[in-house]
């Protein structure tokens, strides 16, 4: 969960997720949909999908336990090597060294190292200096602890703490004066546009959703009917034998890689529930999307309409800017 996401945020998830899933046979054994409810809008959903796939590996091929090695653990899904090495490091005192976002912000100060950390001759030099500095396995999760503190609350991106610092007087970054300037910042690039028409059928306290498929943005969560071309969501609101839908104001949500500006088409039903229903589209009671597993920006709308749908009132922010993007939710 703390891949790309802050520790405030995980703290809502972290303690609802463990009391549904106590256990690597209770994920491995829960439908994918059911762990997608939980992990609903904290974004960046291969995660998820790639911690059910590791528990049903290692229920079915490990009998449930972790493997004790770097090597066997980045053999797992959604374990890449910095990650592994943590695990190994904390679980099982191998003498491994990682290098997430923290790790690599103080390494790169302290030895002043030029050029964007994803750059990959950079990301090398970082990682032979992360190997080079593990002390004796015994050691090696204190220690491994200790940086990634010391990167998340010393050496931070913003004003860091240098007077703090228990590496202050060997940092080369702060004897230079140029701890604003290290690590160097990827060059920064415009986000591109998508757009999309979504289509919110409602039949009066119900909404048609569909399944998405298992790969991609929002990979087998459940949303709104979405379309490129307003001629094909036009089409499908037809074959639910309505009349043309109303458009309520665009929307942005931000991805990390693009921004994604879509536009709601309201289309009020009666009578017609059976007409949408498919193997990939259902309707849901609006006063379970709570408990459905939608995208935040969806679930955000799909709630407004709700809280206002009894005086037939349109979205509080249908009268209003977009709002603002969040990412990768």
């Amino acid at each position: 969960m703390l891949q790309q996401t802050r520790v405030a945020t995980v703290l809502e998830y972290y303690p609802r997720f463990l009391q549904r899933f106590p256990d690597l046979p209770s994920l491995a054994a829960a439908p994918l949909e059911d762990v997608l409810k939980v992990w609903a809008g904290l974004g960046y959903y291969a995660r998820a999908r790639l911690a059910h796939a590791c528990a049903r590996t290692l229920v079915s091929r490990q009998r449930g336990r972790f493997p004790g090695t770097t090597q066997e653990l980045e053999q797992l899904p959604g374990i890449g090597p910095s990650t592994a090495a943590a695990i190994a490091a904390f679980c099982f005192g191998e003498r491994a060294a990682i290098l997430d976002a923290n790790v690599r912000r103080v390494l790169a100060r302290r030895y002043a190292i030029e050029g964007d950390p994803g750059r990959a001759d950079v990301r090398q030099e970082l990682w032979q200096r992360a190997r080079a500095l593990v002390p004796p396995a015994r050691q090696a999760g204190r220690y491994t602890q200790a940086i990634m503190d010391l990167g998340a609350t010393i050496c931070t991106r913003a004003r860091p703490r240098c007077q703090q610092c228990p590496v202050s007087e060997d940092c080369q970054a702060y004897r230079q004066g140029r701890t604003a300037e290290l690590p160097a910042r990827r060059p920064s690039t415009k986000r591109p546009v998508r757009t999309a028409h979504f289509l919110v059928a409602l039949n009066n306290a119900a909404v048609l959703l569909e399944q998405r498929d298992a790969s991609g943005i929002w990979g087998g969560l459940l949303s709104l009917p979405q379309f490129s071309r307003y001629a094909d969501l036009d089409r499908a609101a037809r074959e639910l034998g309505a009349a043309k839908p109303r458009p309520l104001p665009q929307r942005r949500h931000g991805f990390t890689h693009f921004t994604l500006a879509f536009t709601p088409h309201l289309l009020r039903l009666r009578g017609l529930r059976q007409r949408g229903h498919t193997a990939q589209r259902r309707w849901l009671a609006l006063a379970k999307i709570d408990q459905a597993a939608l995208p935040a920006p969806v679930l955000a709308l799909l709630r407004e309409l709700r809280d206002g749908q009894g005086a037939g009132a349109v979205p509080r922010s249908a009268h209003s800017k977009a709002a603002r993007p969040n990412r990768a939710r």
